[in-house]
């Protein structure tokens, strides 16, 4: 199984940081952001993972992670063709380097307590499909919103950003797809933000009753505001273990 995080995007809304450096390498406690999607992959028995990022910061995720030897994993970088072009757009880069693998797609700004390795192996019993990782939120309409049959455990659909949630969960950064993926990716269409959006993607895996979906226990924070990467670097100084090292 391969990894994937996405380390793109404009990171709008952590100016003036962003100006002159990538979000995912700002601080989160004492190491770069995308330090903790790699270990929680690594974790989790993965450790071939693929960058994706945007053409002007490849040179500093390079010269940051190098070739993953001092963090006993393997990196292979890559390319968002569209910058700002979405979630969706960004893992087609990653086609080629999966083949037919089933992977773990993580948002270089996710972070989390939990362990992966319960969810991918629940992942690795599905016979085909896609599986979520959800948390529930204070104000999900920040979010893609899941409508849960939490009798049936089973998504209903998921809405982008709903002004009235049909629950109190969000949809994490945190997804697992096999190969299908990529054949849905190329039957979506541009959103009103002219961004091929991983909820439409997921919304088919839905119709084709193939998306599965776990329940985050521990905190978990999209740090890409001010606010939730000042909450991230007082969550990881005060709760991460200190086995959760880099390099061990």
């Amino acid at each position: 199984m391969k990894g994937i995080i996405l380390a793109g995007g404009t990171g709008s809304r952590l100016k003036p940081l962003t100006s002159y450096i990538n979000k995912h390498l700002l601080p989160v406690g004492p190491y770069p952001m995308i330090y903790w999607p790699i270990i929680k992959l690594r974790e989790a028995g993965i450790k071939d993972i693929f960058i994706i990022t945007n053409k002007q910061d490849l040179s500093s995720f390079i010269e940051l992670l190098g070739n993953g030897e001092e963090l006993n994993v393997n990196f292979e970088f890559g390319i968002q063709k569209k910058a700002g072009g979405g979630i969706a757009d960004a893992l087609m880069s990653a086609r080629n380097y999966v083949g037919k693998e089933k992977f773990v797609v993580i948002l270089g700004d996710n972070i989390f307590e939990d362990s992966l390795i319960p969810y991918v192996k629940s992942f690795l019993k599905q016979e085909r499909g896609a599986r979520v990782l959800l948390k529930e939120v204070k104000d999900p309409t920040r979010y893609g919103v899941p409508q849960l049959d939490e009798e049936k455990k089973s998504i209903l659909s998921i809405m982008e950003k709903p002004s009235n949630p049909p629950s109190s969960y969000c949809v994490t950064g945190i997804y697992m797809y096999d190969q299908g993926v990529f054949n849905y990716i190329e039957n979506i269409q541009p959103s009103s933000r002219d961004e091929l959006e991983i909820t439409d993607v997921n919304n088919l895996y839905i119709e084709n009753k193939q998306l599965e979906y776990d329940i985050l226990q521990g905190w978990w924070i999209d740090a890409g505001t001010h606010d939730s990467l000042f909450q991230a670097n007082q969550f990881v100084y005060e709760k991460t273990l200190k086995e959760d090292a880099p390099n061990e």
